[in-house]
């Protein structure tokens, strides 16, 4: 550890955490039938996008790994999260009698699923689930009667261990007026089970897997200076931190070895232990500006991240401490002379050596007169009150980080 390091041992914390099983391992997806007869279900429908639905690298070990328990595939999730989408898997998740949900791919199909699961599990009318929605931004999820969901992740956006989903609407796809965004969490929401398998991680396009990258990562860096972080979440992201970076360089400079996509399957678990428990998450500040920078403007989430990480760690640090030694103990610099550029240089050479933009104009985000807007989104995020102590950003302070990323 860091000579500078210098935490408060003696502060309280409470770490209440339901994890999903985990199982990790080159073509351990050929034990998804198990985990299904460990959780008592005996016929999954799995959810997933067009693109990975066609992947048969990918379909065929899920289809396999399932057997005799493959209810049936719905291949229809979008970017966009949909909750039309949800209601059409709904649909076929009734129309083959599932009693289970198999997530295969990035975190817009696990959001789906969770949805899915929330609205199977409830008797209401659609259109009253709409209207919740479009009055409140977010569905009440039951206590009980929820299908599991076991989640098979081919990216690295770290959307697995965790108990929120995004979803959106608009009208003509479901029954909302007018359009809406936004989320639901709870418990019941966090999958019964996590197949990790690096051999699917390595099926993924390496310009999908770029994209999807930033997204993880920095929830490992938040992890460590959020207000709601704790010595268990510490150590996971610590290490997992150390795995992905080793791991997304050696990615980013061609590197194929196995071995990389096993460090990026155990660097992307870590990252997320924790994060995500009843009433906490431990996404912050970058979060927030992700947040703001995508829901408006069609700019994918990682490269959002990629974008806005270097200047708004750069902010944080000059606000407060950030826990900077911490941060670059576990990306490897702790014996630079100031930790807080060394911990920003870190990060943006993950970005850079990815071949992720690095300029705000170079997106297809919002142009500066847009600024004022952007940052009222990012200010009014639910993440930003995750911010460390002390951190107590103006509207213009965040303009400034948005035009410094310009």
């Amino acid at each position: 550890m860091s000579d500078h390091v210098t935490d408060d041992l003696t502060a309280p914390f409470r770490f209440e955490y339901d994890p999903a099983i985990l199982r990790y391992g080159p073509n351990c997806v050929d034990g998804l039938a198990e985990e299904l007869a460990a959780i008592d279900c005996e016929r999954a429908l799995v959810v997933t996008g067009s693109t990975v639905g066609e992947t048969q690298a990918v379909m065929t070990p899920v289809r396999d790994g399932l057997g005799d328990r493959l209810a049936g595939v719905f291949a229809e999730t979008t970017p966009a999260k949909r909750l039309g989408t949800a209601y059409d898997a709904l649909e076929r998740f009734r129309e083959v009698e599932a009693d289970a949900v198999v997530s295969v791919g990035g975190g817009s199909s696990l959001d789906v699923a969770k949805v899915l699961a929330a609205i199977a599990a409830t008797n209401r009318d659609p259109e009253a689930v709409g209207s919740e929605f479009a009055e409140t931004g977010t569905i009440r999820v039951p206590d009980t009667g929820l299908p599991p969901i076991v989640a098979v992740p081919t990216t690295l956006a770290g959307a697995d261990l965790s108990m929120v989903a995004g979803v959106t609407a608009v009208p003509g796809t479901c029954p909302v007026e007018d359009a809406a965004s936004g989320g639901i969490s709870a418990p019941e929401l966090m999958p019964a089970a996590v197949c990790y398998d690096p051999e699917l991680l390595a099926t993924t396009p390496r310009g999908v897997l770029a994209a999807s990258a930033m997204n993880g990562f920095d929830k490992g860096v938040e992890t460590l200076y959020a207000s709601t972080a704790t010595p268990v979440t510490d150590a996971t992201a610590m290490r997992g931190l150390g795995l992905l970076q080793d791991g997304l360089l050696a990615f980013g400079e061609g590197n194929e070895d196995d071995a990389v996509y096993q460090r990026l399957a155990q660097g992307i678990v870590l990252v997320q232990y924790g994060i995500s428990r009843p009433g906490v998450t431990t996404l912050s500040l970058i979060h927030a500006f992700g947040h703001g920078l995508t829901r408006t403007y069609d700019v994918q989430q990682g490269a959002a991240h990629a974008v806005i990480a270097p200047h708004a760690l750069e902010y944080l640090f000059d606000a407060v401490d950030g826990r900077q030694d911490l941060l670059a103990d576990a990306l490897g610099v702790a014996d630079a002379d100031d930790p807080a550029s060394a911990v920003v240089e870190s990060v943006s050479e993950v970005a850079a050596t990815l071949g992720l933009p690095t300029r705000l104009r170079d997106v297809d985000g919002p142009a500066r007169e847009a600024f004022p807007e952007v940052a009222e989104a990012v200010l009014s995020d639910a993440f930003m009150a995750n911010a460390p102590a002390g951190l107590d950003p103006s509207h213009e302070d965040i303009e400034h980080v948005l035009d410094a990323a310009w």
